[in-house]
């Protein structure tokens, strides 16, 4: 495994990590998910990726008990904030008093004393974006989070959140980044890159399709996330015939090359230097462990043309809103 410095932090990170958003939030069970997160350590992951809102609490209780097993220095925690976490609509969004009551609740569930990486999940342009910075900066101020992240922000809204934070406050942004999702390459990744911010990536399989198991005209595998109606929650983004067709492309150029799917479709995304880490899931320890395996695969020029051409204008590639973001800044 090789390791990556996260933007201008003095935190190293795995290139992949694990995350819970799906699996670990109620989509497996408890042995699955300790199976899998063990797994992570024996292949040299150290970053570990959730948030409140997966299964509102779920998967932060569940990774409370297992990594609270293992020295606290022995890995990078992330976790985020924004998401509904009751069926009361003011417990949502980023006010002050939110980030305040979730990061404390967040802690407890994780057992620990601090996360490494306080991420707001999404932009929240109802609360003024000053009320939001300031209330992150208390959080590290505090000692409950070193550093601070966002995920899924335009470009107007990061400029936004560094005018107000200077430099150093925001350290990774947590975009949609695959073969099939090329959108924040455009704007997101240069304006972070010119602030000293690092991608960790989510959905680097485009949810498991760039393992080539989905195959066109055919019903879903059971037992794959997308025979979970529960795991399928952002399907339409990435399943599509021609999505499918382009990955039937990729196959043959994997096996010339010698590598699985999964593992070419990570080293693609690990290409970019402007990325730390790519957050994988998983539901198996075999999982873990092939998708570590793409750590410091290096990929040519000629692989990645062969790519390119297979790939052709089915990748999402134009500024993208994501699920759940809003445009619009709000000043006080």
């Amino acid at each position: 495994m090789r390791y990556r410095k996260l933007g201008r932090s003095d935190l190293e990170v795995s290139e992949i990590s694990l995350g819970s958003w799906l699996t670990y939030s109620g989509g497996i069970e408890a042995d699955r998910t300790r199976a899998c997160t063990e797994a992570a350590f024996d292949a040299g992951i150290t970053f570990f990726d959730t948030a409140n809102v997966y299964g509102q609490g779920a998967a932060e209780t569940a990774w409370g008990e297992i990594l609270s097993a293992h020295p606290r220095d022995s890995y990078v925690l992330a976790t985020k904030v924004w998401g509904p976490m009751s069926d009361d609509p003011a417990d949502q969004g980023l006010s002050p008093a939110q980030i305040a009551k979730q990061i404390d609740a967040s802690l407890t569930r994780l057992k620990t004393d601090y996360v490494d990486l306080y991420q707001a999940h999404r932009f929240d342009p109802s609360v003024p974006v000053e009320d939001t910075v300031e209330a992150f900066q208390r959080v590290v101020e505090q000692g409950k989070a070193r550093y601070i992240g966002f995920s899924e922000w335009t470009p107007e809204q990061i400029q936004a959140g560094i005018d107000i934070a200077g430099p150093g406050l925001f350290v990774s942004s947590q975009p949609q980044y695959s073969m099939l999702w090329q959108a924040p390459e455009a704007e997101v990744f240069p304006l972070c890159a010119a602030n000293g911010i690092s991608q960790i990536v989510w959905s680097p399989l485009a949810q498991g399709v760039l393992t080539g198991k989905y195959k066109p005209g055919q019903p879903v595998p059971e037992g794959s996330r997308f025979a979970s109606a529960d795991m399928a929650v952002s399907q339409d983004l990435v399943y599509s015939d021609a999505a499918l067709e382009a990955v039937q492309r990729l196959v043959p150029i994997a096996e010339q090359a010698g590598m699985s799917m999964p593992t070419l479709a990570l080293a693609w995304v690990l290409r970019r230097t402007e990325v730390a880490s790519a957050i994988t899931g998983a539901s198996r320890p075999e999982q873990v462990h092939a998708n570590a395996a793409a750590s410091g695969v290096e990929l040519s020029d000629d692989l990645l043309a062969a790519v390119g051409q297979a790939l052709g204008d089915v990748p999402v590639t134009a500024p993208t809103l994501a699920p759940g973001a809003q445009p619009g800044i709000l000043h006080r």
